[in-house]
């Protein structure tokens, strides 16, 4: 993405075909479709990009196997269609996933389970499409089909998930689903969109809507970094913000389109050590009160979520609550026999889900994730509801109305377009000091963008270490994320661009005196730090390895601080206060207290 000063530029002295409010993946969407079917977009979104519900997120790109069970058909089709056509789109992000539901004590494998995995198979395959391809139709992409669910050994669950062997499974039935980088895959949406014009631009809040003749026509926006208010205008104004749906001019929604209240739904997973609780697959996790789990391999760690509880309270950050914790490490301990407790937390993470409301009480939140399109007099459309995996189809809804209300003549593209360009790790140039898991992190994360990255660290060797030692994650993406993604934060680096805090909250413990760094040798905007980028081509300042307190390895946090406060411009008293600000954040997410176990 361009810099983040540069899109403001544009924001102000340009006037769009359409503006998006929100930075999510539905608004990523949006933005990417509207701009590849030749409209002029902007995008805005008031805190970082996917920072809200797309960033805590189960990481599966599924159909939705519970559905089923209340013969919500349309959901499920509709969303492995876009399971398929998302792996194919961006197979270095989205990847297949195969998935275990044991049997103990010499039970066969339910029997419904396989009815209904069955016509989850079925229901996955486009046969539509697939005779087109044949036909030398719309073919530009390989099809991608999961392979049909069979049964399987006692001894092949083991081997897939090597935490229930101690338990001896008897058997199971195997299936396939996808996983991604949630995160990582609104961003790069956004990098493509950006690639057909889109403008984006983070910290930016709408705070009104603009009206030409009774219709919208943009919004004023608030810049949360400097304060300074701008207009942003457009044609058309989509509101895309997820669970702040109804934020945005709330009485023309409620009155005019009666918008059902969103009802918002928390999610809330935690990680393990890989060493703790050992899968190569995923697992379905049974809970006594009748409900299921996931066990999950993602990004070295396990994964375990989701609950799906209502949720009352502050939405810009949302903590795991204490008793969804236990409740997760309970199903967990009870299912593999294990004695997992807090002290094995890697970390822990929750979003909000935002669930259309029926108003009807006895109605299950797990039931209501469709999508819903709304449009008021003003002409403003508003899309919330829906999930991760169904974000391109929701993206379609939104301007299929648009090209429909100005009898356009702009089909979809969106189905064609490859989000980023996938790149084996053994194509990527090798650099002193990278060791040799970060070559596979870097491509699944990055794809061939992952160039750029390596091209950082063998600029500046001393950023070819990892972020956290043991982790794949390197010093050099923090200035990738300042440079090409529009990074402003520690929490941008170590919640979003990278997972870190998701994955190795321990190792963050932001309890170290940042006064006693930050008053040590660092003057001004030129301050070098752990990464020596002082701005200058010659990466001159301090000991590269070295924080501003002369201490090697004083700590991760500060370490990405020092990175990242060169790449822009920081002086010592912004230094700081971006430390106390990642505290706070870290305390309001959930992330400091897995720190300090």
């Amino acid at each position: 993405m361009i810099a983040r000063a540069q899109a403001l530029d544009a924001l102000s002295e340009n006037e769009f075909d359409v503006l998006v409010v929100g930075g999510g993946a539905t608004g990523a969407g949006v933005a990417l479709d509207a701009a590849a079917r030749g409209y002029s977009v902007a995008l805005i979104e008031r805190a970082d990009f996917a920072a809200g519900t797309s960033s805590r997120s189960s990481k599966l790109i599924h159909g939705g196997l519970r559905y089923l069970q209340h013969f919500d058909l349309g959901l499920v089709r509709e969303a492995l269609l876009e399971r398929r056509l998302l792996v194919e789109l961006a197979p270095h992000l989205v990847r297949p996933l195969p998935l275990v539901v044991p049997a103990f004590e010499g039970a066969r494998p339910d029997r419904m389970t396989g009815v209904g995995l069955n016509l989850y198979h079925v229901m996955a395959v486009d046969r539509i499409g697939r005779r087109a391809r044949g036909r030398g139709g719309e073919a530009a992409l390989e099809t991608w089909s999961p392979e049909r669910h069979r049964t399987i050994s006692g001894g092949e669950v083991s081997a897939l998930l090597p935490a229930l062997a101690p338990r001896e499974p008897t058997g199971g039935y195997l299936f396939y689903d996808c996983q991604t980088d949630d995160a990582r895959l609104v961003l790069t949406v956004l990098g493509e969109a950006e690639r057909f014009g889109a403008v984006c631009v983070n910290r930016l809040r709408a705070s009104a809507l603009l009206e030409r003749g009774g219709k919208a026509h943009g919004v004023r926006a608030t810049d949360m970094e400097g304060g300074a208010e701008l207009d942003v205008r457009a044609a058309n104004v989509v509101n895309a913000t997820g669970v702040w749906a109804d934020e945005l001019r709330p009485e023309e929604l409620h009155v005019e389109a009666e918008v059902p209240s969103i009802r918002p739904s928390r999610g809330t997973h935690i990680t393990l050590s890989a060493d703790d609780l050992p899968l190569v697959a995923g697992a379905i996790v049974p809970v006594t009160d009748g409900r299921s789990l996931f066990a999950l391999p993602w990004l070295g760690r396990t994964l375990i979520g989701t609950t799906d509880n209502d949720y009352e309270g502050p939405l810009e950050h949302i903590a795991p609550a204490e008793q969804d914790v236990h409740y997760l490490l309970d199903a967990v301990n009870e299912f593999f026999a294990t004695d997992l407790g807090p002290a094995q937390l890697t970390g822990a993470f929750a979003g909000v889900r935002p669930l259309i409301s029926s108003g009807d009480a006895r109605k299950s939140v797990d039931i209501s994730r469709k999508a819903e399109l709304y449009e008021t007099s003003s002409g403003m459309l508003t899309i919330t509801g829906g999930k991760l995996t169904t974000f391109r189809r929701m993206a379609k809804l939104v301007v299929d109305r648009l090209v429909e209300r100005e009898a356009r003549d702009a089909p979809c593209r969106t189905h064609e377009i490859p989000l980023g360009q996938a790149i084996a790790p053994s194509e990527l140039p090798r650099v002193e000091g990278v060791h040799e898991q970060a070559y596979h992190a870097l491509a699944a994360r990055y794809g061939h963008a992952a160039h750029e990255v390596l091209a950082i660290a063998a600029e500046h060797r001393q950023l070819a270490a990892p972020i956290v030692p043991g982790m794949p994650d390197l010093l050099a993406e923090t200035v990738q994320a300042a440079r090409r993604e529009q990074a402003r934060t520690i929490g941008d680096v170590l919640l979003r661009r990278t997972r870190l805090a998701l994955l190795a909250a321990p190792a963050l413990a932001t309890s170290g005196d940042a006064d006693g760094r930050a008053d040590d040798g660092r003057d001004g905007a030129n301050g070098s730090g752990a990464g020596g980028m002082d701005g200058r081509a010659d990466g001159g300042g301090a000991d590269p390895g070295r924080g501003p307190g002369g201490a090697p390895g004083d700590g991760a946090v500060q370490n990405v601080a020092d990175v990242l406060g060169s790449e822009l411009g920081w002086d010592r008293a912004e230094w700081r206060r971006q430390l106390e600000r990642f505290r706070e954040e870290a305390l309001a997410e959930g992330v400091d207290r897995c720190a300090a176990v």
